[in-house]
């Protein structure tokens, strides 16, 4: 299709902007008018969102003398991108004099607007997954969907291989049932695996897979990436990265505007607070993650947009595309865990095709040097990585089926044909969905003398409906794909020396306050009061709790605790763990490392081994009166941690005593009371530890509790919310470890357990992940039998006592000199012209 195609009017807007429609805009009209489903994969910058409404704009730009109905259903993963969409959409929309009308529709839409909605639709409306999962569940929903055209879905890479994705492909397949010929339309810029994530776009049908369209973008301007090597001896492990602050601070005070990205909301928190100590000139700097109040979060997102800020320290809340137009710098501290993150975090810079997108990586300890330099290399060859495909969540399915009983009847063999007709469903077994459809009606077997576990009836046709209308208001509460971890509000209070009226004596004697944000139960379980931590960017002062807040009072203090959440670190991606691997394993790359790098992998070669790239490096020495063993499979932290699990059973086992394991991204560190050195190494990294070894240890790890208890509230099996109260995470963790010993007891089979098994296995331990690892070392390993620590194992040693194996305690911060002084120890007392 030629530009000369486009409407009149649509031309002069183009001419008048001095632009021309772009080929692959133009491209994606053409799939659109040919009626295909399509992806569109292109850079920050090339206009994917105005490619995407375009279709939509041209068909509504003519004048109507009635109401039309629904006409196109953006959906994005942030309810921030959706309002920022709005405001862009605007332009082209009054610029033109186009008779549309747009609107967004979330979580904080008010209720009074949501119903106007059902009755008086906008031509264009702008959602999220939520919502379509809540559209499904209206007995209405016919009615405005029936004239729907055309669905968007923005970022899709983020959402397909998520259960937020699950969530979204089912809500698709309904709407497709209310529109059958409405076309979808995904657009992209960061995708590792373009043929599942066109899969997963398109309506399937039949055994074989089908896929949209793929429309291909420019490549653009490849991006200036460079490294902050700081002047100062970059530490041998931890995650702050205040060795490089200062520096940090002088990239700030160059650019217009920069966002600092990092990998948790610890990280935010500590970086933040050490900008704010060196910021002499006063920059306006400003903090932005999850967990802080929604309220604050919009008034940095205004101020960005505005241009009101220097810097902003981040988490992956500002990952997606909102175009926030004055960021000239991306400054990543720690390793980016993948290269699509990577570019992905690289395009919120400049945001313009033809400009080149400026970032500096600030790896914050020796391990990072190799990652960041492995996730530099691999962007600059334009090579991507992401989640490996999944099946459809079992837990998210009783969600959705659940919601279409709550829509109006449907009859099972039909909604069997709906559901497989979504891509991560498109293979889910007759049986398996029988047994789901079960689990939704009346809890199953164990669980259906229980009458609060029935939730679906049939009538005379045999179609199922939803029971009665708690149920239905029960499912509409709990709709989502989101269980996070029990949370208290962060609520600032005053202390009240005269106790407040009605307090009784030995009360609670404080007024308060504003919702600071929210912070983890576990975080607050071990504090003290007068305990003071760091949240929000500032210090606080622990009072007490009080139901679900967390009071604290403003404090100074110079050396405060600082919170973590769970679930806020990255691992590293499968492709950059084989990058860095192949980076140590070739001798003729290290002249272009760092010279600190270069040192270190020196050292290790003179007083250790270096592995070749197929083979595994396990070393044992002894330290301290104990025994160690350690080993660098650098395949992440996650399918680390079960590695150490399993490894510590296995030792067990064999008598060797030993009393625990530490472990991180780029490898695994035992420790124990008897000289592990006399095992045949092959034989102990075996890939059969993941049979009954692996099955033993889940069944008695509270792993299995926790996922489960995830599995029970999507599925709808446990209510966190009801009217008028939330329960707390006691409470909800309370009801699903009684409901979990039930099932285990009386139904072992039950979909819900065997949905959790899967879930950890791919999820929280890597399992799929670990598997190819072992088979790729099989008789593999190289054992080194040293009689000191090595350079490579100072880091492991720095953690030994400091980082529990959950992951989820607060990273001490380790001082320099500790590693240094390991090194020495490394290299023994005639090696220390070496260092």
């Amino acid at each position: 299709m030629s530009a000369s195609a486009l409407p009149s009017a649509f031309q002069a807007w183009f001419t008048g902007r001095n632009w021309a429609p772009r080929a692959h805009q133009l491209d994606l009209l053409a799939a659109d008018q040919a009626g295909e489903h399509s992806l569109l994969i292109a850079p920050t910058g090339a206009g994917k969102t105005l490619a995407g409404f375009l279709p939509s704009l041209i068909e509504l730009a003519e004048p109507i003398c009635e109401p039309r109905g629904l006409h196109t259903l953006y959906i994005s993963p942030l309810k921030a991108l959706a309002v920022d969409v709005q405001r862009n959409l605007m332009t082209p929309i009054g610029e033109m004099g186009l008779p549309v009308r747009v609107e967004t529709r979330t979580g904080d839409t008010p209720v009074t607007k949501r119903q106007r909605q059902r009755y008086d639709p906008p031509d264009l409306l702008l959602t999220t997954p939520e919502q379509v999962a809540l559209f499904v569940g209206m007995p209405d929903a016919a009615n405005l969907f029936q004239g729907l055209k055309r669905i968007i879905i923005d970022e899709a890479h983020a959402l397909a291989p998520t259960k937020r994705g699950d969530l979204l492909a089912l809500g698709m397949a309904a709407l497709q049932r209310f529109a059958p010929s409405a076309r979808r339309t995904g657009l992209s810029a960061t995708v590792a695996d373009d043929a599942a994530l066109a899969q997963w776009i398109a309506p399937q049908a039949g055994s074989e897979a089908r896929f949209a369209r793929i429309v291909r973008g420019p490549k653009g301007v490849a991006p200036e990436i460079s490294m902050l090597l700081s002047e100062e001896r970059i530490p041998w492990a931890g995650h702050t990265g205040r060795h490089a602050m200062q520096e940090v601070y002088q990239a700030i005070e160059q650019t217009q505007m920069a966002l600092v990205f990092v990998n948790t909301r610890f990280q935010a928190e500590l970086a933040f607070q050490e900008l704010w100590k060196i910021n002499e000139a006063n920059l306006p700097i400003a903090l932005h993650h999850g967990s802080l109040d929604v309220s604050q979060r919009r008034k940095v997102e205004e101020a960005m947009a505005q241009g009101r800020l220097r810097a902003i320290v981040c988490t992956s809340t500002l990952d997606l595309g909102i175009d926030w137009g004055n960021v000239d710098l991306v400054i990543q501290m720690g390793a980016p865990k993948g290269s699509s993150r990577l570019i992905q975090r690289i395009g919120r810079s400049n945001h313009r095709l033809d400009e080149v997108s400026k970032a500096v990586l600030v790896p914050t300890n020796r391990f990072e040097m190799l990652e960041c330099q492995a996730a530099r290399d691999a962007v600059l060859a334009q090579h991507l990585d992401g989640p490996v495909p999944r099946r459809g969540a079992i837990d998210i399915l009783a969600q959705h089926i659940m919601g279409c009983a709550v829509g109006g009847p449907v009859q099972p063999d039909d909604l069997f044909a709906e559901v497989t007709s979504a891509g991560p469903y498109h293979l889910l077994p007759r049986e398996q969905f029988d047994r789901v459809l079960g689990f939704v009606t009346d809890g199953g077997y164990a669980l259906k003398s229980y009458d609060r576990f029935a939730r679906l009836i049939r009538d005379g046709q045999g179609r199922l409906l939803c029971r009665n209308r708690e149920a239905a208001r029960a499912w509409r509460m709990n709709v989502g794909s989101i269980v996070a971890e029990p949370v208290l509000k962060v609520r600032q209070v005053s202390a009240n020396r005269s106790r407040r009226p009605g307090t009784p004596a030995g009360g609670s004697a404080f007024v308060g306050g504003r919702v600071v944000g929210e912070i983890e139960e576990y975080f607050v379980d071990g504090l003290s009061p007068r305990d003071t931590f760091l949240f929000a960017g500032e210090v606080w002062r622990f009072e007490g709790v009080s139901g679900t807040d967390c009071l604290v009072s403003k404090a100074h203090d110079q050396s405060p605790k600082v919170p973590s959440w769970a679930g806020g670190k990255f691992p590293l991606s499968t492709y950059l763990a084989g990058r860095v691997r192949t980076m140590i394993a070739n001798k003729s790359y290290w002249p272009t490392l760092h010279p600190q790098l270069q040192e270190w992998l020196q050292l290790q070669d003179y007083f250790s081994i270096i592995p070749q790239e197929d083979e595994i490096l396990v070393e044992t020495f002894p330290r301290n009166n104990r025994f160690h063993f350690a080993c660098y499979p650098f395949e992440g932290r996650l399918a680390h941690q079960t590695l150490g699990m399993l490894l510590t059973r296995r030792l067990e086992r064999l008598g060797l005593d030993p009393l625990g394991f530490v472990a991180n991204d780029y490898a695994i560190s035992v420790w124990g009371q008897k000289d592990m050195a006399r095992v045949d190494m092959n034989q102990l990294l075996d890939q059969d530890m993941l049979g009954d070894d692996l099955e033993e240890w889940l069944e008695e790890s509270v792993l299995m509790k926790r996922t489960f208890r995830t599995c029970a509230v999507i599925a709808g099996l446990i209510e966190q919310n009801q009217i008028g109260k939330t329960k707390t995470g006691r409470q909800v963790t309370f009801s699903s470890d009684l409901i979990f010993d039930v099932l285990r007891r009386h139904q072992p089979d039950h979909i819900l357990l065997e949905a959790a098994r899967y879930e950890a296995g791919e999820g929280l331990l890597d399992i799929r992940r670990l598997s190819e690892c072992l088979e790729r070392i099989a008789g593999q390993v190289r054992h080194q039998k040293l009689d000191r620590i090595s350079p490579f194992a100072v880091p492991l040693m720095l953690e030994i006592g400091k980082v529990p194996v959950n992951g989820q305690a607060l990273e001490n911060i380790l001082e320099e000199a500790a590693g240094e002084s390991l090194l020495r120890e490394a290299m023994g007392p005639d090696a220390s012209g070496l260092l």
